[in-house]
């Protein structure tokens, strides 16, 4: 697709998402209460979607049909699509499917982001070829960006582009958008090239440049142990906001090398407050065991494939260890975030990964002791991110302040949960607080949804839409209800 038209697209839809959210607000309308009785749909005109998907329609019609709640249908037709709808560049390089996916309303991939805006259409796979070539065309573009620079986060289409951001310290290189070292952003690289090959058998992707950036990633995961108690890493940003960079001239705060993975920012893009970041570690450890497997599987490379168990056995080993300790009041349970010095933040944080979202992403089953500990405690005012306002309660994020609950948040609760009440108050509350618009935002304020961050945040929009999907195929007689 061409560039310009590409852009035009998605500043279409991010307009008519900012005039809809404007209108509800002078309108004074009551949260969650959309003025357009017919609920008609808020997706862009068919020609100006950035992709087209005969099987994500098809699933559209059919889970819609099937939700008695009129609004709670409108908003799973417009968020389920809002990926494939506005933020997908997609075309053919030399011989391979290439997909850039933006976030929304920015106009850079995330590693994290991408993976898991299409991870709700990876079901469609074996029936949507251009679904398949989607996924593929990702995991293609995703391989040139770690190849580009393991430790940046964001980056653009443009390999030569250079960044808004040309002030931090040290500047990133062309095409990075932003040079930020979370762990999850290789993380979700894996998860994606896993899902995608567990789906379709296809073993093409792992080519010579794949296995290149892997094995990159490896190293860089090994650097971040710091064992010598040094990194090659820092990052500095003129800013009047602390989260924005870690302290120490961008180095972060002092660890002890006890075999778990630093990662200077949080999957939220903030900086971390002590260095070990344990969500991101479990994710780690998934991940590498991941990587063992096809290794071993695919790529007949055993001492590879040992290596990468080993190094998730090693880092499983440190958080039940210095991460897993006993609560005043819950038991033993996770902390959010160590030092190895024996110092421990407990708390968590709406994005994903998240304490919230372990058993979501496959590193926990929901009966584990520690995570249902981990999770009463993140859904009690013993945790201090857990707001409760007259809107709805929620998880937060130092990200938005203190006094805004996360629709992710909301989504990752119900999504974790075997309780149907649990289900159908989360569901309940996004109807509540969209505020009219019939999408997620990134935040909202506790106690007037109108007051949110972010029109266009096309990952929280989709996770909804995988919400939906999931409560239809497995408990489906939820959709049967008014949320109310």
């Amino acid at each position: 697709m061409d560039r310009r038209k590409f852009l035009k697209n998605n500043g279409l839809a991010l307009g008519g998402l900012t005039v809809l959210s404007s209108n509800a607000n002078a309108l004074g309308m009551l949260a969650g209460i959309n003025p357009l009785k017919d609920f008609k749909s808020n997706r862009p005109a068919e020609s100006d979607r950035t992709f087209k998907s005969e099987g994500v329609e098809s699933l559209i019609k059919e889970v819609k049909a099937a939700i008695k709640d009129k609004e709670v249908a409108w908003m799973f037709e417009n968020c389920y699509p809002n990926t494939i709808d506005t933020t997908v560049d997609y075309e053919v390089i030399d011989g391979k499917p290439d997909t850039f996916i933006i976030t929304g309303d920015i106009d850079a991939m995330w590693l994290r982001d991408s993976t898991a805006q299409v991870w709700p259409y990876i079901p469609l796979i074996e029936k949507d070829e251009k679904i398949r070539n989607l996924v593929k065309g990702l995991v293609n573009r995703q391989v040139k960006c770690v190849l580009k620079d393991p430790y940046a986060n964001a980056f653009y289409k443009d390999l030569s582009k250079r960044s808004e951001w040309e002030s931090d310290k040290p500047s990133p290189i062309p095409g990075v958008h932003e040079r930020k070292w979370e762990i999850d952003s290789l993380c979700y690289v894996v998860r994606l090239a896993n899902q995608y090959y567990e789906s379709t058998g296809d073993t093409s992707i792992f080519d010579k440049d794949w296995d290149k950036a892997m094995r990159l990633l490896v190293k860089t995961l090994r650097t971040e142990q710091r064992k010598d108690g040094t990194s090659p890493y820092r990052f500095e940003r003129v800013t009047s906001y602390m989260i924005d960079s870690p302290v120490f001239s961008g180095t972060g705060r002092p660890l002890k090398p006890v075999g778990l993975i630093a990662s200077m920012f949080r999957p939220s893009d903030d900086a971390t407050m002590l260095p070990f970041l344990i969500p991101s570690n479990v994710f780690a450890v998934v991940s590498l065991r991941q990587l063992s497997n096809i290794y071993k599987k695919e790529l007949k490379d055993d001492k590879f494939s040992k290596e990468c168990a080993d190094f998730a056995d090693e880092v499983d080993a440190a958080i039940q260890k210095y991460a897993v300790s006993e609560h005043l009041d819950f038991g033993k349970i996770y902390a959010y975030e160590v030092d190895g010095f024996g110092n421990k933040s407990y708390m968590d944080d709406a994005n994903v990964p998240s304490l919230m979202s372990l058993n979501y992403l496959g590193a926990v089953e929901t009966s584990d002791t520690v995570y249902k500990n981990t999770r009463n405690f993140l859904l009690s005012d013993s945790n201090p991110y857990y707001l409760t306002g007259k809107a709805a309660e929620g998880q937060a994020s130092p990200h938005t302040g203190k006094e805004k609950i996360w629709p992710m948040g909301i989504i990752l609760r119900a999504m974790t949960s075997e309780d149907d009440e649990e289900i159908i108050k989360c569901i309940t509350m996004l109807k509540k607080t969209h505020a009219g618009t019939g999408f997620m935002h990134e935040a909202f304020h506790k106690d007037d949804p109108t007051d949110f961050n972010r029109s266009w945040f096309a990952w929280a929009n989709t996770l909804f839409g995988e919400l939906i999907i999931k409560v239809y195929h497995e408990r489906k007689g939820i959709l049967n209800k008014q949320f109310s």
